[in-house]
């Protein structure tokens, strides 16, 4: 993953129930996160302390319910991205454009042609790994 100044961002992208929330479930756990994930999808973003790897915090946003992407900014969204501490999972980043950062990973979602099969891709991973 690339690493900014601030905050690793994963935005993620895909239809309604293509498997963003339960990737960023699965995400958490691998990172040591206890308990439940619930979906924000009505509270917008929830934080979550991490006890593996380079980070302190996880952040699942799920921006579907944004009005605007200035709306952000009462959560604090500017702060949070700054601190390098923190990994932000971005649900619906083209409902918060001008708040991701351009240097934003970017997975996409993709059902597959079975009922639970789907395809995730994350189209310039390899110059990811290559950039320092």
């Amino acid at each position: 993953m690339r690493r900014s100044r601030g905050a690793t961002v994963v935005a993620l992208t895909g239809d309604l129930g293509a498997g963003k929330t339960t990737f960023v479930q699965g995400f958490a756990r691998g990172l040591g996160a206890r308990g439940r994930s619930p979906s924000p999808t009505f509270v917008i973003m929830r934080r979550r302390a991490l006890r593996k790897g380079p980070f302190k915090n996880l952040f699942h946003v799920d921006a579907y319910r944004l009005a605007r992407p200035e709306h952000l900014a009462a959560l604090e969204f500017d702060r949070i991205l700054a601190d390098p501490a923190n990994l932000v999972l971005l649900e619906w980043p083209e409902r918060a454009e001008g708040a991701v950062p351009k240097d934003a990973v970017k997975v996409f979602f993709v059902y597959g042609k079975k009922e639970n099969e789907r395809t995730i891709s994350i189209p310039d991973a390899r110059r990811a790994g290559a950039k320092k």
